[in-house]
């Protein structure tokens, strides 16, 4: 089988709703574009000699995917997208002189995972190994205003079945120290409790702050700084008995992953498919982990995520973010990756879950390359 072309489609979109922020400091949701314009998105596809199509839709940077398209990606046309390790290191190598954003490195993969589960007429988790299709899901806080909406779409979440949450907070650790215990009383002593910091505190704070997830029994404590300095993590991990679970944002896939657990800088690693460079990325990082004893936790949720979570032995949970209550009463019923009783099921159909309708794209799309 060969790549006959890769083609992106650039879309103009409204702004996903509803808007919501993050922790002090941080950008909110969205990619940045001014509310009175159109998010430019992109749906990538890969077309092949055997008349299988993979697809992928990246949410945004929809010009930065064109870009890369045009100038990087049609080198791969003749490569057999069966061949998806010969494929992850051709974008390697890529990125040596192209430095690709963390988050589109690993959207050819994605593209020829879809197709080689297709071919196969196997669910992609299954090609991975597999470990099991339902997975416990965690309720993943936005940063809501106050605390009457932490507590009142927190209970919103344990009546939904959810036995697990993590907190994004506002980033002032003693008001983020009296909302992780009132957590702790709203959900009882059973639930796992996870933080994440969002790297806004220096190793002080976040020594301080990590010592009351410790009094509350919280499972991890996660990205607290900023992920460059590894001495302060491995300062942290000395200090704190609570896992710190890190390597979310740092580029480098498993290679960074490797000097992390040499410099016993982290407890638990972060994995995904979208800074990872896609499933084979992601897979490498997870076996990585294991051979030392770690769990790798797979951020995000999506598909490619939850085929991820499907496939390797030491991930806990599925990420669902949650953003207002109805939005959360929706999560049992919605179309794609519906959460029933706090768990997720990845289909057992092949593919990646997304089949576009090409000649709408092609009528519609503000650009294509």
């Amino acid at each position: 089988m060969k790549i006959t072309d890769i083609k992106c489609y650039v879309l103009e979109e409204p702004h996903p709703l509803p808007h919501f922020r993050w922790r002090a400091g941080l950008p909110g949701s969205g990619d940045g574009t001014p509310l009175d314009q159109l998010v430019r998105t992109a749906v990538l596809r890969m077309d092949t000699d055997a008349g299988i199509t993979g697809w992928w839709h990246e949410g945004r940077r929809g010009d930065m995917v064109a870009d890369l398209v045009r100038r990087r990606l049609k080198s791969l046309i003749g490569s057999n997208p069966l061949l998806t390790e010969q494929l992850w290191q051709r974008v390697w190598e890529i990125d040596r002189v192209e430095e690709i954003h963390m988050g589109l490195l690993g959207i050819v993969d994605l593209m020829a995972w879809d197709i080689k589960s297709k071919r196969a007429g196997m669910p992609v988790y299954q090609m991975l190994g597999g470990i099991d299709p339902k997975i416990p899901a965690y309720a993943s806080t936005v940063t809501w205003e106050t605390m009457d909406e932490y507590e009142r779409y927190i209970k919103l979440c344990r009546d939904e079945g959810f036995t697990a949450f993590k907190l994004h907070a506002w980033g002032d650790w003693r008001a983020d120290a009296e909302l992780s215990a009132n957590l702790r009383r709203w959900v009882g002593p059973d639930a796992d409790l996870m933080f994440d910091g969002s790297a806004g505190w220096d190793l002080v704070t976040a020594i301080e702050f990590g010592r009351v997830l410790q009094d509350q029994g919280f499972l991890w404590y996660e990205e607290p700084m900023r992920e460059f300095d590894l001495v302060s993590y491995a300062k942290l991990c000395e200090k704190l008995h609570i896992p710190i679970l890190a390597a979310e944002t740092s580029d480098g896939c498993h290679w960074n992953a490797a000097t992390w657990i040499e410099m016993r800088a982290l407890d638990m690693m972060r994995t995904s498919t979208h800074y990872k460079g896609g499933l084979t990325g992601g897979v490498k990082v997870a076996h990585l982990a294991e051979s030392f004893g770690m769990r790798a936790e797979v951020h995000g949720g999506g598909y490619g995520n939850g085929h991820l979570c499907a496939a390797i032995p030491n991930n806990s949970y599925y990420e669902q973010l949650v953003m207002d209550e109805a939005q959360i009463l929706g999560l049992k019923s919605q179309e794609h990756l519906p959460i029933v009783d706090g768990a997720v099921t990845i289909p057992d159909t092949p593919g990646l879950g997304y089949e576009p309708d090409a000649a709408w794209l092609e009528a519609n799309a503000v650009a294509i390359v």
